[in-house]
């Protein structure tokens, strides 16, 4: 029986799914440390995480037998994934599933922040009656300034301009304005005009520390600051600063440089006594709604891809769409991108004897990916020689 590990409390549908499909499925409620992980992925064939369990090389060698991993979040900066794909471990994730959820935080965070929400229930909290309407503020008509206008930047801006805001946004690709949305040339001239500023960037280490001291200064006086991103996207303490100093009228911070493993844990930030300050533990995306789409659209992708072969939407994988067999046998072969490995393939059926009766080729980098559907199971000898084949990473047979 095939073997589930499933961490940080995965929605139970993928739990129930995975058993639905013959595996054996173990849960644990937080995430692991490194060696903790190497011990509990003993015999295990699929992994799911989410975003604090981190899967390094070290864990991949130790478990070179660990088929995939499923991301159930967006992100998969957590996963050496070169060294996963280079080991025949496919990663897979959840890019769209939790959108939604986040954007409605941003756009909370956002009115709750331009209200003074916080600052007023701090007041309330300790005995202070502060009814004013000094520094509140409408969002209509305000400038709203989106960094990284992905599927979640985007869908913000939609949703903003709703509500009658401005939206100007800065992206280093090129990216298509929704509605009236305008894209600015540079960060700079975003951060000058912008009445709120949220971060909405990858979780690429290239963007560590992207947003610091210089662009805080930037920032329009009185503007409110939105991170909901990556912990280590902002520098925390400029951002501190510019709060005491007056600069900046309120902030809202989802995501932080060093996160606890699991809930329960102690967590103390320098943030926690700003005034108008938002602090929320992770939870952008952690809405039921969103985390159960995540718990259907990643527990598909690991089946897809341990029953057929199917690489579809894998992120360290060449891509293959792909069907159920209806032929004897499955054979897929991940390889080094090197001339010649269909012919290889090709040529060990051939001299068994075996007719093809589908065939499929992906590259990607450094990685082919061959799935050869046959009219017959190869025998052991057969089996073994694809193995042999000059440059092979990982060969399995479904079915």
């Amino acid at each position: 029986m095939p073997k589930a590990l499933l961490l940080e409390n995965i929605h139970p549908f993928a739990a129930q799914s995975l058993r639905e499909h013959g595996f054996q499925v173990e849960t644990l409620p937080g995430a692991l440390g490194e060696d903790e992980l190497i011990e509990a992925l003993d015999g295990v064939d699929l992994l799911g995480i989410r975003s604090k369990t981190t899967v390094s090389a070290k864990v991949i060698d130790a478990r070179p037998t660990l088929t995939a991993v499923g991301c159930f979040c967006i992100g998969t900066n957590q996963i050496d994934l070169a060294h996963a794909g280079s080991h025949g471990i496919a990663v897979f994730n959840a890019p769209y599933s939790n959108t939604r959820s986040v954007v409605e935080l941003v756009v909370c965070d956002i009115i709750c922040l331009m209200r003074r929400i916080p600052a007023h229930t701090h007041h309330m909290r300790h005995g202070l009656w502060d009814k004013s309407a000094t520094g509140s503020h409408e969002v209509r008509g305000k400038t709203l300034g989106i960094v990284g206008y992905g599927n979640i930047g985007s869908q913000l801006s939609v949703v903003a301009e709703a509500l009658g805001m401005h939206v100007v946004f800065y992206d280093v690709e090129e990216k298509l304005a929704m509605g009236n949305a305008q894209r600015m040339p540079n960060l700079q001239s975003l951060l000058e005009i912008s009445d709120a500023v949220t971060i909405h960037v990858d979780g690429r280490r290239s963007n560590t520390g992207f947003f610091g001291e210089d662009q805080f200064s930037q920032m329009k006086q009185g503007a409110i600051f939105i991170n909901i991103s990556r912990g280590f996207v902002a520098d925390l303490g400029a951002l501190k600063e510019h709060l005491d100093s007056g600069h900046l009228s309120g902030a809202a911070v989802d995501v932080f440089p060093v996160e606890p493993k699991k809930s329960g844990d102690p967590f103390i930030t320098a943030l926690a006594d700003e005034d108008n300050m938002i602090l929320t533990p992770h939870i952008g995306g952690s809405t039921l709604e969103a985390q159960e789409a995540i718990g259907h659209f990643v527990t598909q992708r690991l089946l897809e891809y341990w029953d057929q072969g199917s690489t579809m939407l894998s992120v360290n994988l060449p891509q293959i769409t792909l069907k159920s067999c209806v032929s004897g046998a499955r054979i897929t072969h991940l390889h080094a991108n090197l001339p010649g490995k269909l012919a290889d393939v090709n040529q060990v059926l051939r001299k068994a004897g075996i007719n093809v009766t589908a065939q499929s080729l992906g590259t990607q980098d450094e990685l082919g990916y061959v799935v050869t559907d046959v009219s017959t199971r190869p025998d052991a000898a057969s089996l073994e020689e694809l193995r042999r084949i000059t440059g092979t990473i990982r060969m399995r047979v479904i079915g």
